[in-house]
């Protein structure tokens, strides 16, 4: 596991938050990860954070634009701002997060306040291929999925959730998502504290990230 970040603890030397990125390629169960992170402390001691709340607002765009934009590239999502939103909850103080809309491809007008919690969890494909996100995670968790499995799971999303047809998904996913998986998100696995094959399926894997977090936390 790696070092505890100097910018999660507090002037006295207690730890006051523990900084948790969860990375891997679409669909390989980023997400289950994280609810069986969130369902071990409790909604009141986990924050979750996904870099998909920080792409970039097109809205300036007209909607045929929009939808030819490569959103698998570091280049479409704001990363600076979450860095610096990571930097001042580590610090204690509240932030205001984008919502984004995925139909539209534009951020809406309103934000989500968050405050600092104990457990500060990342969630996105590509968070592990910044170098500075990769500073500020206490632990960095890779979950590694066979690719077809990867891709059947976002089809089923993207048309169920984010309004998508199934022939855009298929021209997205061999234009833009994997070629941009073996270029960007792959190779980020070597910067992971934790591979986990299987996603949250994997039991023990789960229950050792757990327990590595209770025991940052506890010092």
């Amino acid at each position: 596991m790696s070092r505890q970040s100097s910018t999660t603890v507090k002037p006295d030397g207690s730890q006051y938050a523990i900084v948790v990125g969860v990375a891997g390629g679409t669909g390989s169960g980023k997400t289950t990860i994280v609810k069986e992170i969130l369902k071990g402390f409790g909604p009141q001691d986990v924050l979750l954070i996904q870099h998909d709340s920080y792409y970039k607002d097109r809205s300036h765009l007209p909607a045929e634009e929009r939808a030819k934009i490569n959103y698998d590239h570091p280049d479409a999502l704001e990363t600076s701002l979450l860095v610096q939103h990571l930097q001042r909850l580590v610090a204690g103080e509240a932030v205001e997060i984008p919502i984004y809309d995925f139909v539209t491809h534009t951020r809406k007008p309103e934000c989500q306040e968050v405050r600092p919690c104990k457990v500060i969890v990342v969630e996105g494909i590509l968070i592990l291929a910044d170098p500075r996100l990769r500073e500020l995670f206490n632990i960095k968790v890779f979950v590694d999925t066979d690719a077809d499995i990867r891709f059947i799971r976002r089809m089923e999303r993207d048309i169920a959730e984010r309004g998508r047809t199934r022939e855009s998904v298929v021209t997205q996913y061999t234009q833009t998502v994997r070629p941009m998986h073996l270029e960007f998100v792959e190779p980020s696995k070597r910067y992971a504290d934790v591979i986990v094959p299987e996603g949250g399926h994997n039991i023990v894997a789960v229950d050792m990230i757990i327990t590595k977090i209770r025991s940052v936390i506890e010092g």
